[in-house]
């Protein structure tokens, strides 16, 4: 079996994929202990957040995910132990200082953009980041990630028709799971296809690939940060995917039927990636499973230090509200110990 992955890129995507994972059911646990209060996790997304993170240089492009995107933090240098602080609401959460839901990510050194509650506030700010890139003469480009019910707010089409106008370095991301939280794709937008729209913002023919096939993914993500990085105008990748659980920790999922939810449940892009590393090579099965023994084990244990972890004070009720406010402090110490900017594959393990 031919892959556009090296073995090296291949190894490190499937750790931060399980991983990702493994943070996801961890995250369900504690929702339905009553210790995490609402829970967005991304399962079936975990290939299509991991790969297309893969492509960009940490540290130097800008990243804009949704609160959906676990994968993309972790693949850029978030902890499991961060987002276990977040999701519980605690003090040393470096994100937010526990005032936040969840998976909303901010981290100035890793260059994530602060994740908005608000479907599709985030992508002009993606935009704004490109345009600032584009006046410094960096050679940096923005990615923003959302999900398909995203494609209907005027902030998107407004982002875009600014992105293609100013021919700015930026690249769209859509994951495609067919629900914009209880709605069908076919009830909120026409035609089948978010990618079709890029022509119509001058950024010629988008691309649409399978969002559970890791060499697609990551295939369609660099010819669209390339294409960037030259100056040759924003791109859009629209990555379709599984939405394998609820759309939340509070949804029943009942407009879904028995046989759409096997189906997506079919479609496991953690199994599939899985396989396609032991068919070409890459590892061993047995080798594949003690990698994911150990990932759990390491993740069940930053979930239990974070539960630990003390709430915040009334005394911070007011604090990073103005500037001039110390920086947070467990936020500064992660900072330091964060690797240096670099590749997706160069990074070392980081412990959960």
């Amino acid at each position: 079996m031919t892959s556009t992955l090296d073995p090296t890129l291949a190894r490190r995507a499937l750790r931060v994929v399980l991983t990702t994972r493994a943070v996801d059911e961890r995250l369900w646990i504690l929702a339905r202990q009553g210790r995490a209060g609402f829970v967005l996790t991304p399962r079936g997304h975990e290939v299509a957040q991991v790969l297309s993170t893969a492509a960009l240089r940490r540290g130097v492009d800008w990243a804009w995910p949704y609160y959906r995107d676990l994968g993309v933090g972790l693949a850029l240098g978030v902890t499991p132990y961060e987002l276990f602080l977040s999701a519980l609401a605690r003090a040393d959460d470096p994100h937010s200082g526990g005032r936040q839901l969840s998976s909303h990510l901010s981290s100035p050194s890793l260059r994530i953009g602060s994740v908005s509650s608000e479907v599709a506030a985030h992508v002009p700010h993606a935009v704004g980041t490109a345009y600032a890139s584009w006046v410094r003469g960096e050679d940096a480009v923005s990615v923003c990630w959302f999900g398909d019910g995203a494609t209907s707010e005027g902030a998107v089409h407004e982002a875009m028709n600014v992105a293609g106008v100013q021919r700015l370095p930026v690249v769209f991301v859509c994951e495609h799971n067919g629900y914009a939280i209880s709605v069908p794709s076919d009830r909120q937008v026409a035609g089948d296809s978010f990618a079709g729209r890029a022509d119509a913002y001058g950024m010629g023919r988008g691309a649409s690939v399978d969002g559970c096939d890791a060499d697609a993914v990551f295939a369609a993500m660099s010819v669209a940060l390339d294409r960037a990085r030259r100056g040759d105008g924003p791109a859009v990748v629209e990555l379709r995917v599984p939405r394998i659980t609820p759309h939340s920790s509070q949804d029943d999922d009942s407009y879904r039927t028995e046989d759409e939810v096997a189906a997506a449940a079919a479609r496991d892009p953690v199994d599939r990636l899985r396989r396609e590393v032991v068919e070409r090579g890459v590892a061993t099965k047995e080798e594949v499973d003690a990698l994911d023994e150990r990932i759990h084990t390491s993740v069940a244990a930053a979930a239990a230090r974070a539960v630990e972890a003390p709430e915040p004070t009334l005394e911070r009720a007011r604090r990073w509200l103005l500037a001039g406010d110390e920086p947070h402090e467990h936020r500064s110490a992660l900072d330091a110990a964060r690797p240096a900017p670099g590749v997706f594959a160069d990074d070392p393990e980081v412990d959960a």
